[in-house]
């Protein structure tokens, strides 16, 4: 049974197609090198790089995860919010050491 979704998440997913579309199309890697690419510079690129980059990658991550939400049962579902607090963590953490 499927549950009808909200006028948001239907908004979200049609603005949201061209760029899922052109992902979908791009060389498998694509998505995995912008991940590692970007955790990588907010791990070891200075603050003023490193800070935004983590937070790009927890909006990306966030953005992934809201349109595959309605797929996605139980524990998945919790290994998502654990990535992207964790990330977001993160980045205060960078934040407050300096």
């Amino acid at each position: 049974m499927s549950t009808p979704s909200s006028p948001m998440r239907q908004r979200i997913t049609k603005v949201s197609y061209p760029y899922v579309a052109k992902l979908h199309a791009a060389p498998k890697l694509t998505l995995p090198g912008i991940t590692l690419v970007l955790a990588l510079a907010g791990v070891f690129a200075p603050l003023p790089v490193g800070v935004p980059a983590l937070v790009l990658l927890a909006l990306l991550l966030g953005w992934l995860a809201f349109l595959s939400w309605p797929a996605v049962t139980g524990g998945p579902k919790f290994l998502r919010i654990f990535s992207i607090v964790l990330i977001l963590l993160f980045a205060v953490s960078r934040i407050a050491n300096g």
